[in-house]
């Protein structure tokens, strides 16, 4: 059996309609894995999922789920129990940030919408996850940060604060969840190919060679270079990898 091989698991993918998310769906499909296609927007999840079953030939179930509504998560965890019968994978991508706003500028209906979706959505997704993974005899979480929680900088104040409150939770699920066999892991990006990346670029030319300058190999990456690490997490070549936070950055520096 290949060493990565997802074939007979089933895996949740949020903020999975765009991007890395979706290359992460595709990915996990690719590899054998039934997947479940959630954002926020159900139109979008239909597409994309009919799009990754017609490739790949695995299952995808489209399902929308506003990660940021605490009370909306469980009926929707429940959703894909009754269609699979197990969750073995999680990955928490769904995330947000906003126009450039400094420390100095920060609005706190702002700042909690952000920590809504990155933190808390995250936080309810996985408590609702882990008990399914602990009585099927395991699972993995994977937590989508970024580079920037280890920088910061007055326009990403809110969305590094978050990532970093992401990279301390994980290690905190990770050692609470160590006994049930549910490991917990981040995945840090630096910069990739993305609408956020292309609208900065419109609104203030040179934005993505700047990104690019900032990492050793002086690129931005495609969204499908996150693939590999994350089926590494989804799989059990990673049977011994728990609490730990990998960075996907072309060589940036925490």
């Amino acid at each position: 059996m290949p060493l990565f091989d997802l074939t007979g698991k089933v895996a949740i993918v949020t903020g999975a309609t765009k991007g890395i998310g979706r290359a992460m769906v595709e990915g996990l499909a690719t590899a054998g894995a039934s997947v479940v296609v959630s954002s926020r927007k159900q139109e979008l999840c239909d597409v994309v999922a009919a799009e990754i079953e017609a490739a790949s030939g695995s299952r995808a179930l489209p399902l929308a789920c506003h990660v940021g509504d605490w009370d909306v998560i469980p009926a929707f965890v429940e959703r894909v129990l009754a269609e699979f019968g197990r969750i073995d994978v999680l990955v928490n991508n769904a995330g947000i940030t906003p126009s450039r706003l400094t420390p100095s500028t920060m609005e706190l209906p702002v700042w909690r919408k952000i920590f809504n979706v990155n933190v808390e959505g995250p936080l309810r997704t996985s408590q609702c996850v882990a008990p399914v993974m602990r009585d099927q005899g395991g699972g993995s979480i994977i937590n989508i940060g970024s580079m920037a929680a280890y920088s910061g900088g007055p326009g990403v104040c809110a969305y590094a604060a978050s990532k970093a409150a992401l990279v301390n939770l994980t290690k905190s699920q990770a050692r609470e969840w160590a006994g049930w066999k549910v490991r917990v892991n981040v995945l840090s990006p630096g910069p990739f190919v993305s609408e956020m990346v292309a609208g900065a670029e419109r609104g203030r030319p040179g934005f993505t060679k700047m990104l690019a300058e900032g990492t050793w190999q002086g690129r931005v990456a495609d969204p499908h270079e996150i693939v590999g690490p994350v089926l590494y997490l989804a799989s059990d070549a990673s049977s011994f990898v728990t609490g730990d936070d990998i960075s996907v950055s072309g060589g940036m520096l925490k």
